[in-house]
């Protein structure tokens, strides 16, 4: 089974998109939607759409196991329900003011940020599992 990383990305219309981000895949297949539950499952019915139509030419379809990937905005606006833009500055070190204009659009993080974003979220995320109730 064929390996491939989808991109979920958020657009100016606050919409997010699914798509392969790997450039040698060979099969054209995005998805769209309102969030990102729904671009995702836009984007396995586009899959399974392509798989039927190859497979109808009596070609063989190569079976994909995707690993998706956030944005940094599209990750910022999945998860505005459980992170405060303080939380997340606590979280990861980034000014809160840096992480609005994230969610806008009207900047874009450095590959630096982007990775000290990932670690501090990969970090809680971390510590939480590590809780333990009696």
């Amino acid at each position: 089974m064929r390996k491939a990383t989808a991109i979920i990305e958020t657009g100016s219309d606050r919409r997010f998109s699914v798509y392969v981000g790997d450039k040698d895949y060979p099969y054209g297949i995005i998805g769209t939607g309102d969030t990102v539950k729904g671009a995702i499952e836009d984007f396995k019915a586009g899959y399974e759409d392509m798989k039927e139509a190859v497979e109808s030419a009596g070609e063989t379809f190569e079976e994909t196991d995707f690993t998706y990937k956030y944005d940094v905005p599209s990750f910022l606006q999945e998860y505005a329900y459980a992170f405060t833009l303080a939380g997340l500055e606590r979280i990861t070190g980034v000014n809160q003011k840096q992480l609005g204009h994230y969610i806008s659009g009207f900047r874009k993080p450095s590959e630096k940020t982007i990775r000290k974003i990932e670690a501090g979220i990969h970090e809680f995320s971390d510590q939480l599992n590590s809780v333990r109730f009696m």
